[in-house]
């Protein structure tokens, strides 16, 4: 059975720097297309950043430059470093797996985590 569980959500000052983790179980990481998405209240869910198992990133335009995903293979663990964190970055952060094309979709994703709540304030 497959399991994504988020950590690392919280509150932060506009400018200011969160790390995501994406702890995964019943998959291994390194072999999957892997997902950061978001959703705010009232909007559809957004994909930010993918990376495949091969490595291949892809970002949202929205945070090209101040988000980083990676994983931990050894750790089976996905990360999203996000800098200079805006009000317009608020939303709640999904962690996904298991899209056979690997692109910023939720559509094409196959298995998600309960999520993880951003709060930016100015």
């Amino acid at each position: 059975q497959v399991q994504l569980v988020e950590s690392g959500g919280g509150s932060v000052q506009a400018g200011g720097s969160l790390s995501l983790s994406c702890a995964a179980s019943g998959l291994i990481v390194s072999s999957y297309c892997m997902g950061w998405f978001r959703q705010a209240p009232g909007k559809e869910r957004e994909g930010i950043a993918v990376i495949d198992g091969g490595g291949r990133i892809l970002y949202a335009d929205s945070v090209k430059g101040r988000f980083t995903i990676s994983k931990d293979n050894a750790k089976n663990i996905l990360y999203l470093q996000m800098k200079n964190l805006q009000t317009e970055d608020s939303a709640m952060y999904y962690c996904s797996a298991g899209a056979r094309l690997c692109a910023p979709y939720a559509a094409y994703f196959r298995y998600w985590g309960q999520g993880t709540q951003v709060t930016v304030s100015s």
